[in-house]
């Protein structure tokens, strides 16, 4: 996690470390070579494999909250401005969208706890 005492360079800087270590790894080992995630507890051995497809779920689920975070930043949906790749509908329609989703979820997190 960046703190606040991390500039931009310092963040982008061990991203693409952490970038050119995973790519020499899937270059020079094959998918059933086994490794430890220790912060994975009991299940923490693993092949690169089942890592590669876990990072690509976790990419996948950060990319939708990065873009759940835009959308509510600039209230904006989808692809971009002239084809914005959603089902038709005005301005009223995607509000009561949201207001169901919003209900929706606001009602699974009330039975979670």
């Amino acid at each position: 996690m960046a703190t606040t005492h991390e500039s931009r360079e310092d963040v982008l800087g061990l991203y693409r470390r952490a970038w050119a270590h995973a790519d020499a790894t899937i270059e020079t080992l094959p998918l059933d070579a086994m490794g430890h995630v220790a912060w994975w507890g009991d299940s923490g051995d693993a092949t690169l494999q089942r890592i590669m497809l876990h990072m690509t779920a976790e990419t996948n689920r950060h990319a939708g909250h990065a873009d759940i975070v835009r959308e509510l930043i600039d209230g904006k949906v989808g692809l971009r401005a002239g084809n914005s790749n959603m089902d038709g509908g005005d301005e009223a329609w995607y509000q009561d969208y949201w207001n169901r989703l919003e209900a929706s979820a606001k009602e699974a997190q009330t039975q979670q706890s």
